[in-house]
């Protein structure tokens, strides 16, 4: 049967339906402490397999281009942060200060690795810097997500201290995957010929913090604090906050003189947020609070810049082919959805 187009991929609908099954039989009691052990041990394992899963070879490939890895990092971890600060007297009106919240962190996270270099590739961009750019935003993510949520959620107005939340990310998330990286030289071409167990442990994962997340949520009255006018101006609030992303990374990389190929590298690595790490670090970073509303923000950003992207993507690999030397550069098709 040929897939309907407005039908959402398979882990979106997997998203949705892990929120409406937390939201209808939440875990509670010991076995949501159960489901927080087996959640943890999932977190670990998933990082421990992205650690023995990235090149080194592919990062190297990339790595001397630093004006345009200088100008993703300051996108990602500079550009994002500020916008969701200045942009809060306007914005906090439309949601509510939860969710504004959960908006500061989404603000504070890694790039995307996969989608990112899909579509740079789709759009024949610069595929070697996208690896590089996308892998450096997720390995710095780990030890500058934590300082810059503790940065803008004091601004928030909340006491939380950055110390240990970089602890926290060190020992659930950068020992696994320093871990996997050791064993990359044991596992990485077992991994490479079993894509699909990664693929699981990833989307499993994911799933298992959203159901945890939204469980606790539910069971501390999420939906009754939650107005459905609210479901509304966030959407507002993200779809705005990416537009505004887009057009500021690709007029400053025009200014700045990048070519082509480097302005739509850094438009896709620039202006994206990774579920695949933000809902792992949001676990950690935020016990103790509504995690589900945390992350909500982040689910919605995920879905609209997945589909803005896929159109821009289309419209830059729809310009001249220029005549060059040498093969056209590989097409990443496999675009996760839950990164």
């Amino acid at each position: 049967m040929v897939r309907p187009r407005f039908l959402p991929d398979n882990f979106t609908l997997l998203l949705v339906t892990t929120v409406l099954v937390a939201s209808l039989l939440p875990a509670k009691g010991q076995v949501a402490v159960a489901f927080n052990l087996i959640t943890t041990l999932a977190i670990g394992l998933l990082f421990f397999l992205h650690g023995a899963k990235l090149s080194r070879e592919a990062v190297v490939q990339g790595a001397l281009h630093w004006r345009l890895h200088l100008t993703v990092l300051l996108a990602t971890f500079a550009l994002f942060p500020l916008l969701g600060l200045v942009f809060k007297p306007l914005l906090l009106p439309l949601v509510t200060p939860d969710l504004y919240l959960g908006i500061l962190f989404l603000c504070t996270l890694p790039s995307t690795v996969q989608s990112s270099i899909a579509f740079t590739s789709v759009a024949r961009g610069n595929v070697p810097a996208a690896v590089c750019s996308a892998s450096a935003s997720n390995l710095l993510g780990i030890f500058l997500t934590p300082i810059l949520v503790g940065l803008v959620v004091v601004a928030h107005g909340q006491n939380r201290g950055s110390f240990d939340s970089i602890m926290n990310i060190v020992m659930q998330l950068l020992l696994p995957f320093i871990a996997g990286q050791i064993a990359r030289r044991w596992i990485s071409a077992w991994l490479d010929k079993h894509k699909i167990i990664l693929k699981m442990v990833d989307q499993g994962s994911i799933l298992l913090v959203v159901y945890t997340a939204f469980s606790e949520a539910v069971v501390q009255g999420l939906w009754q604090q939650l107005p459905p006018l609210s479901l509304l101006g966030l959407t507002v609030v993200v779809a705005l906050l990416l537009f505004v992303m887009l057009t500021v990374v690709t007029f400053a990389s025009r200014r700045l003189g990048f070519n082509k190929e480097d302005e739509i590298t850094i438009v896709f690595c620039g202006s994206k947020k990774s579920l695949a790490s933000g809902v792992p670090m949001a676990k950690v970073l935020f016990a103790g609070h509504t995690v589900g509303m945390i992350v909500l923000p982040l689910m919605l950003f995920h879905q609209i810049q997945l589909m803005v992207c896929a159109v821009l993507a289309k419209r830059y690999a729809s310009r001249p082919v220029e005549i060059a030397s040498g093969a056209a550069p590989p097409v990443w098709s496999d675009v996760s959805p839950e990164d």
